[in-house]
């Protein structure tokens, strides 16, 4: 087979519509995941069950998947938005955890004070501590000159010992055996969407936050702006759009959806800080992102597909006895089958 004969084929296979492309990914992922999970002594009809049953399997299954949803959505608008005004954040993580941090300290110390008011002034405090941790990094990337990646990378890193040193100090709770906070009060946690069901009302957050960003990159002057800054340097500075006004703006939205994602975590799903509890969110919503093709309404139903596909999979683990590396092999497989599928939006990163 020559070399024009296989771009030909590729071609034709990008013109196929993008749903078949989608479903043929996701059956040839199947295929060399099941081949992995029979090399590991399982029986890959069992497992395939397992993810199922521990995604869909029954209305908490349910919950929990959408509960997981939420968090990756925020943070996955947040990188789309990034990666289209041609931004690297690599920081959603350390943001997470910096408003998540936020977060908590007002729904420790203000729940007498504030009484009523203490859980819309705790997801306030989130925001303003994702939004300052993004600052602090566009400033250094503007300032001196140091690439966004390795800032934001860094930034990570400096979020963890930071939320550490307040849980192994002021915030931790004593005897706990584990580092984290107290338990907030009742009048801190995130409402129920449904009532006498775990489901809080972040997903509907999250959803509302896409579409918004949605307007905001395709219906407003500043998102033209993202989009012109992110497509061409020369058309921009021809324009007159200023990077250093993009970066900092994009840097700062991507912040306050992050400082939205780690509230909601603490205050709708543990109800207190935890160590780690961000850990691995960051890289999740870049996946996400790409998912998406970078589109902020796409991104809705890829965090509901890598949430699902995540829990799915971690029950087909606790079931069948797969080994948690194996579980990573599949979730990973899975999103680069999906990844080629969509095809040239991932590319643009």
């Amino acid at each position: 087979m020559t070399t024009t004969t296989v771009v030909a084929r590729l071609r034709s296979a990008q013109r196929m519509p993008l749903a078949l492309r989608v479903i043929l990914s996701i059956v040839c992922s199947l295929l060399c995941t099941g081949l992995l999970i029979l090399v590991a002594g399982k029986n890959p009809f069992v497992a395939y069950q397992h993810i199922l049953l521990g995604a869909f399997g029954s209305w908490p299954r349910i919950v929990v998947g959408l509960n997981k949803a939420g968090p990756y959505m925020l943070a996955g608008v947040g990188v789309a938005l990034c990666f289209r005004g041609n931004v690297a954040n690599m920081g959603a993580e350390g943001q997470i955890a910096m408003g998540g941090l936020a977060a908590s300290f007002v729904a420790l110390v203000g729940a007498g004070a504030l009484g009523a008011a203490v859980l819309p002034a705790a997801i306030v405090a989130g925001i303003l501590g994702g939004a300052a941790w993004a600052a602090i990094a566009a400033v250094i990337n503007l300032t001196r000159g140091v690439h966004e990646v390795l800032v934001t990378l860094m930034m990570n890193f400096i979020a963890w010992l930071v939320v550490a040193e307040f849980l192994h100090g002021p915030l931790g709770e004593i005897d706990a055996g584990f580092p984290q906070t107290p338990m907030f009060e009742n009048s801190a946690w995130l409402p129920k969407l449904i009532a006498r069901t775990d489901l809080h009302v972040g997903i509907v957050i999250a959803v509302l936050a896409a579409i918004s960003a949605h307007v905001l990159l395709w219906h407003t002057v500043v998102g033209f702006r993202w989009r012109l800054a992110g497509a061409s340097d020369k058309a921009a500075n021809y324009a007159g759009v200023s990077r250093a006004r993009s970066v900092f703006g994009l840097m700062l939205v991507s912040g306050v959806l992050s400082g939205v994602a780690g509230a909601i975590e603490v205050l709708g799903v543990h109800y207190r800080l935890i160590e780690g509890f961000s850990l691995g969110f960051g890289f999740n919503a870049i996946a996400i992102a790409l998912l998406a093709t970078l589109k902020p309404l796409w991104v809705i139903p890829a965090a509901l597909f890598f949430a699902f596909l995540e829990t799915g999979a971690l029950s087909m683990q606790r079931q069948i006895g797969i080994p948690s590396s194996l579980v990573l092999v599949i979730q990973g497989l899975s999103l680069i089958f999906v990844l080629c599928a969509v095809g040239r939006g991932a590319r643009r990163v």
